[in-house]
């Protein structure tokens, strides 16, 4: 006598999330992503006894699928669908494997819809409609980059890398191990042409290190080569020098001091002399600012106009009073004055210094400072045009290729994610107010690292960099004043809050996610206000 014929009913109710989201399963219930997908699936349902198949051939008896009437009695289900089979055996081996046969069709659907949902727009898949026929260089240029990003853009599969991936989105995944594995390398021996590189070598080990933190790396193993590194660079007369018996720079002291930071642990922070380093700044008479008969390195560096050199006799521009700043993270200024409003150009961008060309990378030296000086809904805007410096930063975002430039008519390049992708967290801490809660192209390397752009090889700046900018675009960024006012100047940089909370629409996958970045000193989020806990009741004399 033949077995009972099994029946299995599967209800499909609408769930109008993404698809990261959904594809759940609760008993015989599938969640469907859009009510428009219900045809799709009504169309798979049509070959399904055909199509499924038990050790090479159809075992489903009867399939009958169709949309439910609207009804306050379907309980907000919109279709149902009731297969028939010859055993129980037969009807778990549609549940035998990963997922079952129903679960598959929406996810395919739904991965689609994603897909469509995220597909770039059309101004960032095809060449600028209207170009300049004149030829030069620099257009040359442009459309060679413009070439080679494209196919990035059109989710081509242009990667040269074997175990390439998407996301959830349809779009390349980061591939995190690459990443620290190249990072790790480029604290490694560097080949004899580097040689060029000794003045720059704490740029190097900063970057590093600061990459690998932002990638959720502990880099405390490196804290006692870093140490070693670091005590031959710093000088009697305060500061630290690109290298070994070279005079201080600001630049090499700003890279040593948040390397030593990053690390942490008190052999490291007790390295920086601050006593030579720090001058309390109470105005810019550089007679009043004496101690013990000589000056001390950030004073003997600060200008009467409200900037700083990069060393003593040496150029003054934004970069220089950015670092200078700082590298105040272990010590309180009684105040410090940085005239910022006068590096604004007529474009509303900011440059080195007034009358020169602006540039992305100063812009947000420029508004860290302000952010470090006072609270930025106060400082930013008293000293700057926001409006026209918006326009200036939001014309930077180049077509089709979709990053930034740091100029005007420049080329894209990775780094400006962080240059000025970075600057809107600030600005719109500046444009809100405090307390204001709210719920680009990287072009990775084949071994690993972040670069310049496609064609271009990695390097540990560009990576740092590029993922400083990947975290301002994950997450939102705003000033609080809630916590408890510390009185002491400069510490308004020590308020800043974030919410990490994924909005719905931003399409990165959690396994993306870059550890959180300050806004204003680019650390790991916390390490800013270790370091200043540290050093808090410790006095420099």
């Amino acid at each position: 006598m033949a077995s009972e014929a099994v029946v299995r009913s599967t209800l499909f109710k609408v769930f109008p999330e993404l698809a990261s989201k959904l594809c759940g399963r609760f008993s015989n219930e599938v969640q469907v992503p859009n009510p428009a997908d219900i045809d799709g699936i009504l169309e798979k349902y049509s070959t399904l006894k055909e199509d499924a198949k038990k050790d090479g051939k159809p075992y489903i008896l009867e399939v009958n699928a169709g949309k439910a009437i609207t009804d306050s009695r379907n309980q907000g289900y919109s279709f149902l669908a009731v297969t028939k089979f010859a055993s129980v055996e037969d009807m778990k081996h549609i549940d035998s494997t990963d997922a079952s046969y129903e679960i598959e069709l929406v996810r395919e659907l739904a991965r689609d819809q994603t897909k469509a949902a995220f597909a770039t727009p059309a101004l960032f898949t095809n060449p600028p409609p209207i170009q300049d026929g004149l030829e030069t260089q620099t257009s040359k240029a442009r459309n060679d980059t413009m070439q080679k990003c494209l196919p990035f853009l059109l989710n081509d599969d242009t990667s040269d890398s074997p175990d390439s991936k998407q996301n959830s989105f349809g779009i390349p995944s980061l591939r995190k191990e690459d990443h620290v594995d190249f990072l790790h390398d480029t604290l490694a021996d560097f080949p004899a042409p580097f040689v060029a590189m000794d003045a720059s070598r704490p740029w190097l080990f900063y970057w590093s290190l600061a990459g690998l933190s932002f990638l959720g790396q502990d880099v405390s193993e490196y804290r006692e080569r870093l140490v070693q590194t670091v005590k031959p660079l710093q000088n009697a007369t305060g500061g630290f020098g690109g290298g070994h018996g070279q005079l201080s720079h600001i630049a090499s002291s700003y890279a040593c001091v948040l390397s030593l930071a990053i690390v942490g642990g008190e052999e490291a922070l007790e390295l920086v002399d601050r006593k030579a380093m720090y001058v309390l700044i109470v105005c810019s008479d550089k007679n009043q600012l004496t101690s013990r008969g000589r000056w001390q390195w950030l004073g003997s560096v600060k200008q009467s106009d409200g900037g700083f050199q990069v060393t003593r006799g040496g150029e003054e521009d934004m970069r220089s009073a950015h670092t200078s700043l700082t590298c105040h993270l272990g010590h309180t200024f009684r105040s410090a004055l940085v005239d910022t409003n006068a590096g604004q150009s007529f474009e509303g961008g900011i440059g080195a210094a007034p009358g020169n060309e602006a540039h992305g990378g100063y812009a947000f030296c420029a508004l860290a400072c302000l952010c470090i000086i006072g609270e930025p809904h106060e400082t930013i805007n008293r000293c700057l045009n926001v409006p026209l410096l918006l326009s200036w930063l939001s014309a930077q975002q180049t077509t089709p290729e979709g990053g930034f430039a740091g100029r005007t008519n420049k080329l894209v390049d990775a780094c400006y994610s962080h240059w000025i992708g970075g600057c809107w967290a600030l600005l719109e801490a500046a444009m809100r107010g405090p307390n204001q809660s709210s719920s680009e192209t990287l072009a990775p390397g084949s071994s690993g690292g972040l670069r310049d752009k496609p064609g271009a090889r990695p390097d540990a700046y560009h990576t740092c960099y590029s993922l400083a900018g990947l975290n301002a675009a994950q997450n939102h960024y705003y000033y609080s004043t809630d916590t408890e006012r510390n009185p002491a100047p400069l510490s308004a940089s020590f308020n800043w809050r974030v919410d990490a909370t994924k909005e719905e629409g931003v399409p990165f996958d959690e396994d993306d996610r870059i550890r959180l970045v300050h806004p204003v000193y680019v650390l790991p989020w916390g390490t800013a206000e270790q370091t200043r806990e540290f050093f808090k009741d410790k006095d420099v004399d």
